[in-house]
């Protein structure tokens, strides 16, 4: 039977391994673009890493995909910016490692100046464009909220009192697995029950809801970046070692 869809296509072909290669050689344009969204820059196959872990993460992305998650095209394309942020993650991480034993080994010898400015410029380089990729990341998690940075501009509490409760509400939110998951399922802030342990009028909840949830968001995601521009948080009254926007 022809399917009429790329998604009844795809629930077709499950373990299928030639019909799955037919695939990926008929979507490689597809996979490329999604690459090159991601990395802003041009990338060619055979050349570029970012194409063999894309390559990858689509072949994941058939494996993993259920009709009812929706569009296969725009949940592979979500797999594999992932997968591509994953491996920059991993690299950077490399990076640092290779980065202090080449000092160790230089300590009792003459500094390249010009090769050591070099090296932390590239690496300036690629945290700035790794930290914009991140960014942008997070700016989609909020579309699916209806949450915007204005508005984050607008709820972020001011005045010291408002953040300490703020600071309080995600505190409890964070030690409590079972609110988060609720949260993260449901894409609501359970309000009365926040009121009820927390004694915080409803009111005052609300008024922080896109608030509090971003950084719920931040703090149960993977945001480095982000996490590093959070104040330390309180759990349950204790002090806590996370953060929080």
């Amino acid at each position: 039977m022809r399917c009429r869809t790329i998604n009844e296509r795809i629930c077709n072909i499950k373990g299928n391994e030639q019909e799955i290669n037919k695939l990926v050689d008929e979507y490689k344009p597809f996979i490329a673009s999604c690459t090159e969204k991601v990395v802003h820059r041009y990338v060619r196959y055979g050349e570029d890493d970012e194409l063999s872990i894309a390559l990858m993460a689509f072949v994941e992305a058939i494996d993993a995909y259920d009709i009812e998650k929706g569009s296969f095209l725009s949940f592979s394309a979500s797999i594999i910016k992932r997968r591509i942020i994953d491996y920059y993650r991993k690299e950077k991480k490399h990076d640092n490692v290779v980065s202090i034993n080449t000092y160790s080994d230089c300590e009792n010898s003459e500094i390249d100046l010009t090769y050591e400015k070099s090296v932390c410029k590239y690496a300036q380089d690629e945290e700035s464009k790794y930290r914009k990729m991140e960014i942008e990341e997070f700016k989609e998690e909020l579309n699916k909220w209806g949450i915007t940075f204005n508005d984050l501009v607008k709820e972020s509490p001011r005045q010291k009192r408002t953040r300490k409760l703020s600071e309080m509400i995600v505190g409890y939110i964070i030690s409590n697995p079972q609110v988060v998951r609720t949260i993260l399922k449901k894409k609501y802030l359970p309000v009365s029950e926040i009121e009820k342990n927390l004694k915080i009028p409803r009111k005052k909840i609300e008024r922080m809801r896109k608030y509090i949830i971003s950084t719920v968001l931040v703090l149960t995601g993977d945001y480095d970046y982000l996490k590093g521009y959070c104040l330390r948080i309180r759990r349950g009254g204790a002090r806590h070692e996370g953060n929080s926007c």
